[in-house]
């Protein structure tokens, strides 16, 4: 014979215990917040690698990727250093210095390679400068 007041961390007769319906709903809410922090934790630095338009945005994802599959914190602070260090840009001074010498040299990108394609459609072949002698040949000599 059971007491008519009972405690209310014990179930009741009919077999429902309402304490661990809500302890297993504390424990689904609690996992997916864990797993919802963890995963914001773990895009960290691609977010801040995205949001300030870094140059080695996609090895920062790359490392965070291959960090989440092997388990390997290494790659994880390897991509976070990445995200926070500024790389130095050197295409575009280089681009500018190319540039900038072929306007000096006069010549402009791609105007010897669309003379050529525009001989190879017409059918002509190009000749050499009429100034420059080309190769001579030389003469056979027959022995008898």
């Amino acid at each position: 014979m059971a007491p008519h007041h009972l405690p209310f961390y014990l179930a009741p007769g009919s077999g429902t215990d309402t304490l661990m319906v809500v302890m297993g709903l504390f424990l689904i809410g609690t996992i997916l917040w864990v797993g919802t922090l963890y995963w914001k934790l773990h895009s960290l630095p691609e977010r801040m690698a995205h949001k300030s338009q870094k140059l080695q945005f996609e090895l920062v994802a790359v490392l965070g990727l291959i960090s989440l599959f092997t388990h390997m914190h290494i790659f994880w602070i390897a991509g976070l250093l990445l995200a926070l260090i500024d790389i130095p840009d050197f295409g575009t001074p280089l681009r500018s210095i190319a540039d900038s010498v072929e306007k000096i040299a006069d010549a402009t990108p791609g105007e010897a390679g669309e003379r050529d394609a525009a001989a190879q459609a017409s059918g002509e072949a190009e000749l050499p400068p009429a100034d420059k002698p080309g190769p001579a040949k030389e003469k056979e000599h027959s022995h008898v």
